[in-house]
């Protein structure tokens, strides 16, 4: 079921989300449902407070985009990623190495508005998947990005708040006027 994306504003994007305790069929519905969502949306990742809901749940897809990066290692072996996407996670904690380089991202909580957000080229990850395993991962480009914007959900946190003073007034006026449209 396609869910309503919660826009700029909604306190729900604000909170910091509660650790998924138990993995029921409460939780699985609710990652069906944000895949989902985040397919109509044409989106690359979402998080459960994008829909909505407190707790810390989300899902990333990069399969096929050429910018996806080179590192991808699944428990310290190299993997593919495109077999390991959609990757629905729940209670993530990042290692943030590498470099800091600017991209641009966005929000399917304030569409159309992106900018030029400063973060590390590369991250490890320890996540829970909703089968229960534990894995480690360690990944560059796209993804480390994707991971970063989406942990970041998990923890009230937009990207809008990591821009600087000056792009933070840019995209201001920006938000403003695309919010006529939520």
């Amino acid at each position: 079921m396609i869910r309503q994306i919660v826009y700029l504003g909604d306190q729900v994007l604000r909170r910091k989300c509660s650790a998924v305790e138990e993995v029921t069929q409460e939780i699985r519905e609710l990652a069906t449902d944000m895949l989902e969502t985040m397919v109509a949306a044409d989106g690359i990742g979402i998080a459960a407070p994008q829909v909505g809901i407190a707790v810390q749940l989300a899902v990333v897809d990069v399969r096929g985009d050429v910018e996806q990066g080179g590192l991808f290692r699944v428990d310290g072996r190299d993997a593919d990623p495109d077999e390991w996407m959609p990757l629905v996670f729940i209670n993530p904690e990042l290692d943030l190495v590498g470099e800091i380089e600017f991209g641009v991202e966005g929000c399917l909580s304030i569409p159309d508005v992106r900018a030029e957000v400063e973060r590390p080229t590369r991250v490890g990850a320890r996540l829970q998947l909703l089968d229960g395993r534990n894995i480690h991962i360690e990944a560059d480009g796209l993804l480390a990005r994707a991971l970063q914007h989406e942990v970041d959900h998990l923890q009230g946190i937009l990207f809008i708040d990591r821009l600087s003073t000056a792009a933070k007034l840019r995209v201001k006026r920006e938000i403003k006027k695309a919010s006529r449209n939520w």
